[in-house]
């Protein structure tokens, strides 16, 4: 294949500067053209992403613009559209350009005026009777990626696309690369911003309402995201005053200066609102990624250490609380989340659903009350925001701790419950294809059902492999219920570290 060829045809199309001078640069580098051009960034369920430059094997203003048509295509040129956006690197420039295409292609273009989190563009689509949404951000990924995520109104509730519906845009959007034609751009799009920012707050309030007597100390760290006015806006409200932000951590920066991965679960991602956690004397930790769809909470144990809550713990605490004011409905978690939750719906009555990973299946089970995913991942208001909301999620902790303290609360669930001790196990890799042989190799003459593999070495312990669907990662799920289920775990995770050497 000839790679400059095709370099030099985007270059004729490209309308951004840097990503024409980072490719002009790349015209005798076979090796790096064809990185760029051997393959394309596939449009899938979790829409595009990948790391910024040029070629359409990577996130740039010409894919964007190619996946903008391509959806507006697929919409059949009618129809409202949201647009939201982060703080990464031109994720602003990734949303004007598709407000400009789509609204020339014939759509109601309604695009936020600032930068948002992916939780209150899930909400503007149900609360504008959109037709579509998308959210331009690469939620937690390492620094130099971006992506351009896809809600659907009608029939899909709202929710993130599910199959086939992705690879029906992505034929659009294929249609569009191959073609020759001329984009048009249009202005003629409305910006939103507060009256719908105003309508999220409100519902947040109401269903996290009724604080208690304890006033808790928090400590709340953005992770360089955009989560701090919003968070900062309903603890105000909510009356909750001893507030500690992690300064460094606390305006959008796309470079993520403080953090190699600006991910809640990664080693160090935690450190600067550990070291304020202590220098406070404060009682709760909570932590948003940077698109603040996700929540990571750290607390004080019986001893007044920090502890730092599982997403399965987190998960079985807020299904509690949401357990406890349903009157019907059901419960809800990933297949690769704690079992524990199936307890919690039998115990009020309510429903339970185990479905495949991914907010896109967990958002759609009939009746939903409350899903979770043990990545970090809380959907409290589901008929609102159909997607997780690390916002609301935190205002629900916040809440349980004005009442009482979290780890009493934790102890009376053990003990309702039964013990149950969850971890996880991760290994990076350069490309997904790696990952995919690291796949294969740990889990030989296993049985593979929907990309994962679970693996039930003992009575009470249980082990989940699948590849992440957004970064290259092999992801190891474990869960140990029963007696000393903290030591078991400990053997276990040992035991599926060397079936990966």
């Amino acid at each position: 294949m000839d790679y400059r060829k095709l370099a030099e045809a985007w270059l004729a199309i490209d309308p951004d500067p840097e990503t024409r001078e980072e490719l002009t640069a790349l015209l005798g580098d076979e090796a790096a053209l064809a990185q760029r051009f051997a393959e394309r960034l596939n449009f899938g369920t979790a829409g595009l992403r990948g790391e910024l430059g040029a070629g359409p094997n990577r996130m740039n203003r010409v894919v964007v613009g190619q996946a903008a048509l391509g959806l507006s295509n697929f919409l059949g040129g009618r129809g409202r559209l949201v647009i939201g956006f982060d703080g990464r690197v031109n994720s602003d420039v990734f949303a004007r350009d598709t407000a400009e295409l789509a609204a020339a292609a014939g759509l109601e273009v309604l695009l936020f005026d600032r930068m948002v989190p992916t939780p209150v563009l899930a909400f503007a689509v149900k609360h504008l009777d959109a037709a579509a949404g998308v959210m331009v951000t690469a939620s937690h990924n390492p620094p130099r990626d971006n992506g351009y995520k896809v809600y659907l109104g009608g029939a899909n509730g709202g929710g993130q696309i599910i199959s086939p519906t992705d690879a029906e845009i992505q034929a659009e959007i294929l249609k569009v690369a191959d073609s020759n034609q001329p984009w048009a751009r249009s202005d003629d799009y409305q910006f939103i911003g507060a009256e719908v920012i105003e309508a999220y707050f409100a519902r947040v309030l109401e269903i996290t309402k009724g604080r208690g007597q304890i006033q808790p100390k928090i400590v709340y760290t953005a992770m360089h995201g955009v989560g701090w006015p919003f968070a900062k806006e309903l603890f105000e409200r909510a009356g909750y005053t001893d507030v500690h932000s992690v300064l460094e951590q606390q305006e959008p920066d796309g470079a993520f200066p403080t953090v190699a991965f600006p991910n809640p679960e990664e080693p160090g991602a935690l450190d600067l609102a550990l070291d304020l956690f202590e220098k406070t004397d404060a009682d709760l930790i909570i932590a948003n990624d940077p698109d603040a769809d996700r929540l990571a909470v750290v607390i004080r144990d019986e001893f007044g250490k920090a502890k730092r809550l599982t997403g399965n713990e987190v998960g079985l605490i807020l299904g509690e609380m949401m357990a406890m004011r349903a009157s019907g409905g059901s419960l809800a978690c990933s297949m690769v989340s704690s079992d524990q939750l199936a307890a919690v719906a039998k115990a009020h009555g309510l429903g339970f659903s185990q479905t495949k990973t991914g907010f896109k299946w967990i958002s759609k089970v009939p009746g939903l009350v409350f899903g979770f995913e043990e990545a970090l991942g809380y959907c409290i208001d589901p008929q609102v925001v159909p997607d997780k909301d690390g916002i609301s999620a935190a205002m629900a902790i916040a809440l349980l701790a004005s009442e009482t303290p979290v780890s009493d609360f934790m102890a009376n669930l053990s003990k309702k419950y039964g013990s149950y001790a969850t971890d996880q196990v991760s290994l990076r890799f350069s490309s997904v294809a790696e990952a995919k042989v690291a796949f294969e190799k740990a889990t030989a003459g296993m049985h593979e059902d929907d990309g994962m593999v679970v693996w039930v070495p003992r009575e009470g312990e249980k082990v989940t492999f699948r590849i992440s669907g957004t970064e290259p990662k092999l992801k190891c799920y474990l869960q140990v219920s029963g007696e000393n289920a903290d030591e078991r775990l400990k053997s276990l995770v040992e035991e599926v570290r060397a079936k990966l050497i």
